[in-house]
Order: structure tokens, then C-alpha cells, then sequence
């Protein structure tokens, strides 16, 4: 059986306290850098004190017998080398709404790879990529690969933590997510219209809005199975990524309750991209 909302994907290791970080083609100076879990606003708080459960967030919408199968990829991976990184980079104000809700400011930056690609061709995702010889831990990768990307600040941003790792079988990549956070990350955009097609801070009520919210699959529907996905104007995240955010909304507290029954398959879904008129 094959995952059909996206990679297949397991978990592994824990989140670090501190990572090295280095310039790796940024503006951060050579050096360890330590995470800054404290830094992080009143309304990620959540998120961050309880960022050890997304690893059981996601694995609740797997199948028994797919999570013994990633299970069991994973574990014949686990002296692989191809490590990558992501940066889940959220911008907000430094203080939220009194009842702790996420302020309606708030986003989250991801990006569009071009429909040219030999590889997730228009596929929306987190800047990030595979981790070079002179990175110096994953935070160094996801911020170098988010500058190029995205032509980000980093010297704006504050990495605060870091997921569990993540196994992605068809591509054999060990993928750590870094959580990070910053009150204002500057200017963004399109650096290599080769490799990104869309660069966007896509507001947090967005992948919240229960109209927003579906199952999508691959293929067969007879013999796959279903991810969350998330419908919006300018992309359809789905995979990897939309597994992430699908979890980062469970643990957050964020997440209002949605129709699972909406079930589509990925092409027919991608089709209605960019006919929500913004729904938000």
C-alpha cells in the first residue's frame, strides 16, 4: 500500500536544545548558535512546550499496516547519510489575543516549486532542502536553503526548535523540521524562477478555516489512502508539508473540526487552485 496524500514519512530521534549554525551562504556569522525556545510569542507557546507530541499527531491518521511500513523503511535507512532540512517559519506579533488564540496577523512563509522540475513539480512546501558539506546541523541548513529560496533576512528570524526528525522513503532523505519564529522576517520573494514558482506568507487563519481543510489522494483510490491537504488561492499543500501543518494544528490547539469525508483525488484538486478567491 502506498501513501497517496504525499511521501511516505516516520519519525525518529527528539527535539535539541541547541544546534550549530553557520553562515553557509547567509548573513549569520560561523559559529554554535543555540535555539531560543523563550523568545517564542505567547501564542506559539503551545506549539513549542508541546512540539514532542507531532510525531503521535501524525501517526494517528496513519493506517496500521502503512506506519509498520514506514516504520520498517526507516529503520532499514538508519545509516543513510541524505539528511535535509526545513524552516516552518512562523511571523506574528510578539503578544496574541488574550484567550491565547493565534493573532489574525500571523503566517507562515512557504513556497511553490516550478511546475518545471523533474521532481514535486508545483508542489507547495517548506523552504528547505539537502544539507551541504560546510552546514553545520540542520538550523544551518534551513536557513541557508530559506535564503536562497526566498532571499530571507535570517538575521530576523530566531530559530526556537527542532522537530523530530522525519524519514521520507521514495526519496530516502532524513528531514528535520525547524520550528522558528520571528515579529517581522522582512522582504521576500522569488529568487530562481528555475526551481520556485511562488514565494508567500500565507496567514495561519487560512490553514485553519475548516473550508480550507480536505483528504486528498493519489492514483487508485481503491488501494491507497488519503492525507490532509490544505485548498488555498495560490496552492494546494498537501505531502509532507501538509502533514506537518495538519500536525502542528493538533498539538497547537489550533485546529477546528473539519470535514475528513471530503475526500479528492490530487489532480482533480489541483484543478480548483486558484478559483477559491482568496478564501481565507
Amino acid at each position: 500500500m502506498t501513501e497517496f496524500g504525499g511521501p511516505k514519512l516516520s519519525w525518529a530521534g527528539g527535539p535539541d536544545k541547541e544546534a550549530p549554525v553557520s553562515a553557509g551562504g547567509t548573513a549569520r556569522a560561523q559559529g554554535t548558535v543555540p535555539l531560543t525556545p523563550d523568545v517564542c510569542p505567547s501564542w506559539l507557546r503551545p506549539l513549542v512546550d508541546n512540539i514532542g507530541e507531532i510525531p503521535e499527531a501524525y501517526r494517528r491518521r496513519l493506517p496500521p499496516d502503512v506506519l509498520a511500513m514506514v516504520t520498517a523503511a526507516r529503520a532499514a535507512s538508519e545509516h543513510d547519510d541524505r539528511e535535509a532540512a526545513v524552516l516552518v517559519l512562523f511571523s506574528g506579533p510578539e503578544s496574541g489575543p488574550a484567550d491565547g488564540s493565534v493573532p489574525d496577523d500571523a503566517d507562515l512563509l512557504l513556497t511553490v516549486r516550478a511546475s518545471s522540475l523533474r521532481h514535486h513539480a508545483g508542489q507547495a512546501a517548506f523552504p528547505g532542502g539537502a544539507s551541504d558539506p560546510d552546514d553545520r546541523g540542520p538550523v544551518a541548513t534551513a536557513l541557508r536553503e530559506a535564503n536562497e529560496e526566498t532571499g530571507i533576512d535570517v538575521t530576523r528570524l530566531h530559530p526556537l526548535i527542532t522537530m523530530e526528525k522525519a524519514f521520507i522513503a521514495p526519496s530516502q532523505f532524513h528531514v528535520v523540521p525547524v520550528l522558528a519564529y520571528s515579529p517581522d522576517p522582512g522582504p521576500v520573494a522569488v529568487v530562481n524562477e528555475a526551481e520556485t514558482a511562488i514565494v508567500s506568507r500565507v496567514p495561519v487563519r487560512a490553514f485553519i478555516n475548516p473550508d480550507n481543510r480536505l483528504m486528498v489522494y493519489r492514483g487508485d483510490l481503491g488501494n491507497r489512502w488519503a492525507g490532509p491537504a490544505f485548498l488555498l488561492n495560490q496552492m494546494l499543500v498537501w505531502g509532507f508539508t501538509g502533514q506537518v501543518i495538519s500536525a502542528v494544528l493538533d498539538v497547537a490547539g489550533w485546529a477546528k473540526p473539519w470535514d475528513t469525508n471530503d475526500v479528492r483525488e490530487l489532480d482533480a484538486a489541483m484543478v480548483q487552485v486558484g478559483k477559491r478567491g482568496g478564501a481565507l
